[in-house]
């Protein structure tokens, strides 16, 4: 079992897109025509992105419909480079909401936190030494 991909849902899928690609610099690998669903390659690991009324499509019962009404649950997309700083710096310039700056974790790892528009929390963080 491997993870292949990751789907958010917001309420603007162009708009995310275009935001996530000048913070962080990855390449979109798709968009739908309606532009309710799009994907940013990250390596091997897909990031999509697609708007709640899609999610709410797939479903026939109300209940599980109304997952995509109202707040989305809290969660933190993890991005990895070798320039946390630098990374953090282009996020913030491009829009992207301070959380914390980069700071030097105990172990030794480097890491930041913005978020986008939506709130989406997004950790800019080193890769972790091999131990």
């Amino acid at each position: 079992m491997q993870l292949g991909y990751t789907i958010l849902y917001v309420d603007d899928v162009p708009a995310t897109l275009d935001a996530w690609k000048a913070a962080f610099g990855l390449t979109e690998r798709f968009r739908t025509p309606e532009g309710d669903y799009g994907e940013l390659d990250t390596g091997s690991t897909t990031l999509s992105f697609a708007g709640r009324e899609l999610g709410r499509s797939h479903f026939e019962q109300e209940d599980i419909r109304a997952l995509f009404d109202g707040k989305a649950q809290m969660f933190e997309i993890g991005l990895i480079t070798d320039d946390v700083p630098g990374a953090y710096a282009k996020a913030v310039e491009s829009g992207m909401r301070t959380v914390v700056e980069p700071i030097t974790k105990p172990w030794g790892q480097v890491v930041g936190w913005v978020t986008d528009h939506n709130g989406i929390l997004i950790e800019i963080a080193a890769p972790m030494a091999q131990g």
